[in-house]
C-alpha cells in the first residue's frame, strides 16, 4: 500500500492527570507538553492529536463538584488551554473520557467548554480511525479493570473502588505535601501497583522524613542485619550448649585487636541481641500472618484486589474487537501507564504510557534497608501513520532529565550507584496485512465440532 501526504497521521497521548487539590495541581510536565503542542501546531501533516483519557484529574478534585472543576482548571491553567486552542486551528484534537475525568462524559457543557479551544470531546467508551486500509480502536481501558470499571457510564454518580482510593488517598496526599520536610507526598500518583504505597510510605519516612541522626545511627544496623541474625543464632547455640565453636573463634580472633576488637565485640554482640529479639517476634508473627491471610481468603471478604492483571484483559479486550471488526487491527489504549507494542492474534496492542512521573523500586543489596523509589519520566507520544509496507506505530520520545539528583537523598543515591533505571520505549512497529492475516489464521477456532 503506497502512503499518500494526505493520509491521516494519529498522534496519541494519554494519562497526563492535569489538576486535583492543592500540591496535585502543580505539573512537571508543562513545558514539554506546550513545546509538543506547539509542534503539532506548526505541521503540516493531515494530523489528529488524540488524548486518549485521563486528561484531566477530576477526581482528585474535593472541593469543587461537577463543572465547576472546569472553572478551577482554566483558572489554573490559562496557557494550556491557549495552546490547545492554538494547536487545535491547525490539527483536529479529539478527547475520551478516563476513570480520573469520567465527569467529562457526564455533563454536555463539558464539550462546549472544551469546544471554545478546538478540543472535540467525545463522550463515548471508545472510538474509531481509520488509516490506510486499517482500522485503530481507541479506548482509555478503565473499563478492562474491575477496580476503575464505570457500570452507568454517563452517570457523575457511579463510583468504582478506584474513586474512593483517589479521592480519600491521592487527594489527600495533595492537601498534605507541603507539611513534610519536602514536597513528597504528591507523588502519590506515581506509585503503582497500588500495593506498593505502605513500602512507599516506609520508604520516604526513612529517608526523607527521619530525624538524620536516627537514621545514620540506625543504617549500620540495617545493613549488617543479616550478618547479625546468623550471629544471633550461633549465640543462641553456643548459649544452649550446643555449638560453641564459631562464638570461641570469633571471640579469640577479635581479642587480637586489643580495643578495637573489644569494641567491635560489643557492636556485634548489640547488633545480635536486637536482630535475636526482632527473630523471636518475627517468626511466630509470620506465621500469624498468614494465616490469618488464609482466613480472610476463605470467607471472601476481598473480592478484587486493588492491583489487577494489566495485560490479559486488554488481549482478550482487543481479541474481541478484531474479530468482530475485521478491518481493525491496532487496539490502542492507556490506563495503566506501561508503554507497549505487543503483537497479539488479529493484530497489535498498543498502551500510550503516561506522562506522570515514574517511580522504580530499587532493593538493597544488603541488610533490611527500605527499598528506593528512583523517580524517572518516560514522556512519549504514540505516532500512528500509513506507509508503503502497512502502518507504523512508533513512540515519539519527549526528553526531560532526570528528577533523581534533586529528589534522592544523598543515602538513596548511594545505595542505587550503578541500578539506576534506564526504561527504554517499544521499538517501531509495521503492521502489515501478512502479519494480521497470518495471526487471525493462527487462531483457533473455538467454535464446537
Amino acid at each position: 500500500m503506497a502512503s499518500d501526504s494526505d493520509d491521516p497521521v494519529y498522534y496519541v497521548i494519554s494519562d497526563l492527570h492535569i489538576g486535583g487539590d492543592e500540591q496535585l495541581e502543580e505539573v512537571e510536565f508543562l513545558d514539554e507538553l506546550y513545546e509538543f503542542l506547539e509542534r503539532l501546531e506548526a505541521t503540516d501533516e493531515n494530523a489528529e492529536l488524540i488524548i486518549n483519557g485521563d486528561a484531566f484529574g477530576l477526581w482528585e478534585f474535593t472541593t469543587v463538584e461537577g463543572i465547576e472543576k472546569f472553572d478551577v482548571l482554566e483558572e489554573t491553567y490559562p496557557e494550556l488551554f491557549e495552546q490547545l486552542r492554538a494547536t487545535g486551528e491547525n490539527v483536529q484534537i479529539t478527547l475520551l473520557p478516563g476513570n480520573h475525568d469520567h465527569e467529562l462524559a457526564a455533563y454536555d457543557e463539558y464539550v462546549e467548554r472544551l469546544a471554545e479551544y478546538n478540543v472535540t470531546l467525545v463522550q463515548d467508551r471508545s472510538i474509531t480511525r481509520s488509516v490506510g486500509e486499517q482500522a485503530i480502536h481507541f479506548e482509555h481501558g478503565h473499563q478492562q479493570d474491575p477496580n476503575n470499571r464505570i457500570e452507568d457510564w454517563g452517570n457523575p454518580h457511579s463510583t468504582p473502588l478506584g474513586y474512593y482510593y483517589n479521592t480519600l488517598v491521592t487527594s489527600r496526599a495533595g492537601q498534605l505535601s507541603d507539611r513534610g520536610r519536602y514536597n513528597w507526598l504528591k507523588d502519590v500518583q506515581a506509585v503503582t501497583p497500588t500495593e506498593r504505597m505502605p513500602v512507599w510510605l516506609l520508604s520516604k519516612y526513612f529517608y526523607r522524613e527521619m530525624n538524620p541522626l536516627l537514621r545514620y545511627s540506625l543504617v549500620p544496623f540495617l545493613l549488617l542485619f543479616n550478618i547479625s541474625a546468623i550471629i544471633a543464632v550461633l549465640a543462641g547455640l553456643n548459649i544452649a550448649g550446643i555449638w560453641s565453636m564459631p562464638v570461641d573463634r570469633t571471640e579469640t580472633f577479635l581479642g587480637q585487636f586489643g580495643t578495637a576488637g573489644t569494641v567491635a565485640w560489643f557492636i556485634l554482640a548489640l547488633n545480635a541481641g536486637v536482630a535475636g529479639l526482632l527473630l523471636l517476634v518475627g517468626v511466630p508473627l509470620h506465621f500469624i500472618r498468614r494465616d490469618i491471610r488464609k482466613t480472610v481468603d476463605r470467607f471472601g471478604v476481598f473480592e478484587t484486589e486493588m492491583t489487577v492483571d494489566p495485560e490479559t484483559p486488554y488481549e482478550e479486550a482487543a481479541s474481541d474487537v478484531f474479530e468482530e471488526q475485521s478491518e481493525t487491527t491496532i487496539f490502542c489504549y492507556g490506563h495503566t501507564h506501561r508503554p507497549t507494542i505487543k503483537e497479539i492474534d488479529g493484530g497489535v496492542l498498543v498502551n500510550s504510557g503516561t506522562w506522570l512521573k515514574r517511580l522504580h523500586r530499587k532493593d538493597g543489596i544488603i541488610g533490611i534497608l527500605p527499598p528506593v523509589f528512583h523517580p524517572s519520566y518516560q514522556l512519549a507520544a504514540v505516532r500512528i501513520a500509513p506507509e508503503q509496507s502497512g502502518v507504523a506505530v512508533e513512540f515519539e520520545e519527549i526528553t526531560k532529565p532526570s528528577p533523581a539528583p534533586e529528589e534522592l537523598t544523598r543515602t538513596e543515591r548511594f545505595f542505587t550507584v550503578g541500578r539506576e533505571p534506564r526504561p527504554e520505549l517499544p521499538d517501531r512497529y509495521v503492521v502489515d496485512e501478512e502479519t494480521v492475516e497470518t495471526s487471525r489464521k493462527a487462531t483457533p477456532d473455538s467454535s464446537p465440532p
